[in-house]
């Protein structure tokens, strides 16, 4: 199978045309499921939702969202969660509603963390699946943190984070010791589900990749 890919003039223009699928999206279907990312790739995807929303009334009142993944072993509060990213990057700055806002929780219980995982999944399936998801791509390859080698059927679980991936975190986490050694992401399974996938990838550093 072939995966049609889009080439852009430059990073803004790719964003635009991501952004206007979206808002397409949720102003045809209001109560959209969207599959978020975090990183430094969706910012300028999130900052250009956010004026569609503040000049061109685009409402995400009935948007349901969940997140691909969040790190294990610290609180939800902590600077580097995905929670806070999603929040100061995106959430609060839109007219969600909270109880709309899915991810995965920060520091699960060793013996909880099976069911969690599995509620995760079974939360996505009663929203009716993804519509419409948002990726970048790690430089080891990863999608959420579907580290190289990933089965393609894999669902939500946790997952022992490669040292090239904590090596990039480590300058956010002031230093790789304080990067977590692991997440909970959804699967490659999981992803692969989704209506419509939209893969980013910009500069250099990811064209090998």
């Amino acid at each position: 199978m072939s995966l049609p890919i889009h080439t852009h003039a430059d990073r803004g223009t790719a964003i635009k045309a991501v952004a206007q699928e979206i808002a397409t999206l949720v102003r045809t279907k209001p109560n959209a499921v969207l599959g978020l990312a975090t990183g430094a790739t969706p910012i300028p995807l999130y900052e250009e939702l956010v004026r569609l929303h503040r000049e061109e009334g685009l409402s995400f009142a009935q948007v349901t969202s969940f997140n691909l993944d969040e790190y294990q072993g610290i609180p939800r509060d902590h600077a580097e969660s995905y929670w806070t990213f999603m929040h100061r990057n995106f959430f609060d700055h839109i007219d969600i509603d909270p109880s709309r806002i899915n991810l995965p929780g920060s520091q699960v219980p060793a013996d909880e963390m099976t069911s969690h995982c599995a509620a995760y999944e079974a939360k996505i399936v009663a929203a009716g699946g993804i519509d419409y998801q948002i990726l970048g791509i790690g430089r080891t390859g990863h999608i959420g943190f579907n580290e190289p080698g990933s089965p393609a059927d894999c669902i939500t679980r946790e997952i022992h984070l490669d040292e090239i991936t904590r090596q990039d975190a480590a300058p956010a986490f002031g230093g790789i010791e304080h990067v977590p050694t692991s997440a909970i992401t959804m699967g490659c399974g999981t992803i692969l589900a989704a209506k419509k996938i939209a893969l980013m990838a910009f500069g250099v550093k990811k064209s090998e990749i």
